[in-house]
């Protein structure tokens, strides 16, 4: 195996994890910026507010996603067990 070949595979590991941690990081920190503007406007300074409706939605948006990340894992092995067998 060559340098290429690792550097092709962290790179391409890299690009998996930012592909399926993405879109729920996102969300976590749409809904996070949400309550903060709400306790902001409300005067509500109650810190554990936040865990609560955070906490949903990234279990809510990990079943939606989880088909995604599926696909993604499975044609990720699918190109690493290609490379070994080239090898």
């Amino acid at each position: 195996m060559t340098s290429a070949e690792v550097l092709d595979f962290a790179r391409d590991g890299v690009w998996l994890m930012l592909q399926m941690a993405g879109p729920v990081m996102i969300i976590g920190l749409v809904v996070g910026v949400a309550i903060a503007l709400v306790q902001a406007l409300t005067q509500i300074q109650e810190m554990t507010l936040v865990f609560v409706p955070k906490i949903i939605a990234i279990f809510v948006s990990l079943i939606i996603f989880l088909p995604l990340m599926g696909a993604l894992m499975s044609a990720y092995m699918g190109r690493v067990m290609e490379r070994i067998a080239l090898m």
